[in-house]
């Protein structure tokens, strides 16, 4: 019997819908007063969900100011040749310029490496949009995008290729390293330099700001595989499920050396752990472990490279319905917040 993969995840009502959290808020308001002495915005999104790494607060609150739009992890998304979606994606941004970057290695997972030739073109395309707008005090540039989608490695990125200096701006595996908007960070040299421009180039990196209520239940867990919120926010077990799900619609194979195609998300984290030696006390397989592995595989780029969002040229308009039939609000926000915070002190009152 040949295997039939699920061709839907149930939605989850009571799954978290919100990580708006205290320097979210901030960082956007401090975005907003910025505004006047910014020539240009660097917008970044995970080019594994194209879509639900798209926030409508930016929108909104930097509406007016020429914007960029950056797609980070290009390479997870799928092999070189595989333009398609790059095609219909462009088309959702016309009349904006649109650029796609890929790690070009660097320590497993971390991606602090990006590929020269697509940072380069983003160096261009600063370059350029300076030199047309030449200002003697420097060419200031914003570089926004929700948690973790890459900002500050791509930062770090550009000031390598376009200065030949080090890191400037922490990075991690998880969201929230960068709590606060920086001072301008040189990126490319003055024209008193050669290959300079005006006074130079210099980009802001900020904290990257999440949704103030996540319009689906799937929504959340795509952010959630892509790293977007802690990994504490949503059971290993279940983002490994739904994980599961879309390996499934893409390819089984692709965990063929544990075990043959399955829907049980315990049946394949009982074989990983069993072959990788995951086990609890009394030999007991450690499903929790198991299942952060597989989701950091993924992340890796080593259990398949596919995107998790439907990307068609109608897909644009069909989110922004979503999003207004939800209507998300602050208010909303910080209700959540306060009752994350709550179950908090309680679980901790409770040890």
């Amino acid at each position: 019997m040949s295997f039939i993969p699920r061709h839907a995840f149930p939605p989850l009502p009571s799954l978290p819908r919100s990580y708006f959290l205290g320097h979210h808020k901030a960082g956007l308001a401090k975005m907003k007063t910025l505004l006047s002495s910014i020539d240009l915005v660097l917008e970044c999104r995970d080019y594994r969900v194209p879509l639900t790494s798209r926030n409508p607060l930016f929108e909104k609150a930097l509406e007016g100011t020429q914007r960029i739009v950056v797609y980070t992890k290009r390479d997870l998304g799928g092999g070189n040749r595989d333009t398609r979606n790059e095609e219909v994606v462009r088309k959702w941004h016309a009349g904006t310029t649109t650029l796609y970057i890929r790690n070009g290695g660097g320590k497993e997972g971390e991606g602090e490496y990006a590929n020269r030739k697509s940072v380069n073109k983003v160096l261009e395309v600063l370059k350029d949009h300076a030199t047309k707008r030449y200002k003697l005090v420097g060419h200031r540039v914003l570089i926004v995008g929700m948690p973790n989608v890459g900002k500050s490695t791509l930062l770090n990125a550009l000031r390598a290729q376009g200065l030949r200096k080090g890191k400037v701006a922490a990075t991690g595996a998880q969201p929230g390293v960068t709590r606060k908007v920086s001072s301008g960070v040189k990126i490319i040299p003055s024209e008193d330099d050669d290959g300079g421009v005006g006074g130079g180039v210099y980009i802001l990196d900020t904290p990257g700001v999440f949704i103030p209520y996540v319009p689906s239940s799937s929504s959340m867990l795509k952010l959630a595989l892509c790293g977007s919120v802690k990994d504490t926010i949503i059971p290993p077990v279940l983002l490994a499920d739904y994980l599961l799900f879309h390996i499934n619609l893409h390819s089984p194979t692709l965990y063929s050396e544990y075990c043959a195609p399955t829907n049980d998300i315990i049946v394949l984290l009982s074989a990983i752990a069993e072959k990788t030696g995951r086990l609890g006390k009394g030999g007991v397989y450690d499903t929790e472990a198991t299942a952060l592995w597989v989701v950091q595989k993924w992340r890796q780029g080593l259990m398949g490279r596919f995107l998790l969002d439907e990307v068609d040229e109608g897909a644009v308009e069909r989110a922004r319905l979503e999003e207004e039939d939800v209507q998300p609000s602050f208010n909303q926000a910080r209700r959540v917040e306060r009752e994350r915070r709550r179950d908090r002190n309680r679980a901790r009152g409770e040890k």
